[in-house]
């Protein structure tokens, strides 16, 4: 029997100057989403923006490009998901909106699945 895990993802472009706003609005957030039935976990990604110079194989910072927040909740089903966005704690969660400066753009909602190993070699 295969168990689906679910991740998904707010790709949010945080403008340059706000990320220390940004990150506190996570550490000071009211966690309703932590105890929503078929929540696993929830992950905040630090952009880290770097380019690879071919000629050396070194890594170096690229403050010219556009790094992305990742917000990630992780859903033991898509159903969970759903469940929570259509909730009262979701609506409370979201009312209190950043203001528009602090982004460098419309931010990206993606979801996936979780595929292991094991579920790619029964397939």
């Amino acid at each position: 029997m295969v168990f689906a895990m679910f991740v998904v993802t707010n790709r949010i472009p945080v403008a340059q100057g706000h990320e220390i706003d940004f990150e506190d609005r996570f550490r000071r957030r009211v966690h309703l989403v932590d105890r929503h039935p078929g929540f696993v976990r929830n992950e905040v990604h630090r952009p880290r923006p770097m380019k690879l110079d071919h000629a050396t194989g070194q890594w170096h910072e690229d403050p010219e490009a556009q790094g992305y927040y990742e917000v990630k909740t992780w859903w033991r089903s898509f159903e969970d998901f759903v469940a929570w966005t259509r909730s009262e704690d979701f609506r409370e969660a979201h009312k209190n909106r950043p203001p528009k400066e602090m982004f460098a753009g419309a931010n990206v909602l993606e979801i996936h699945e979780v595929l292991t190993s094991t579920d790619l070699e029964l397939s």
